[in-house]
């Protein structure tokens, strides 16, 4: 359960840095761009944690596909970005494999 806490908190601190990215504005704002600093530090150290358990094809997988599905998110509700049809029905492949890989790989150490 513990390395699910982690990937989840890799996770979360790479949209967060991700979403901070366009406002550091080319590295050339200082709060921002520490935001993104600090963010990919804790995501890729909480992910470091995550492949105690979970192997890394496995854990990169999962922690990619949410963080692109939560990026597109932010940037459509936050940003203004308009996502047509093909975009739509590419990210929700995306979802389905994280959830196949969770609910039917024997992959995933439990």
């Amino acid at each position: 359960m513990q390395q699910w806490i982690f990937l989840s908190v890799a996770i979360i601190s790479e949209v967060v840095a991700t979403s901070a990215l366009k406002a550091s504005d080319g590295f050339s704002r200082l709060w921002p761009s520490l935001i993104v600093v600090a963010g990919y530090g804790a995501a890729f150290f909480f992910l470091s944690l995550t492949l105690k358990t979970i192997p890394v094809g496995v854990a990169y997988a999962i922690w990619a596909g949410a963080g692109i599905a939560l990026i597109a998110l932010i940037s459509w509700l936050i940003l203004g970005q308009t996502l047509d049809i093909p975009a739509i029905i590419g990210l929700l492949l995306i979802v389905a494999g994280v959830v196949v890989i969770n609910v039917f790989s024997k992959s995933v150490s439990q």
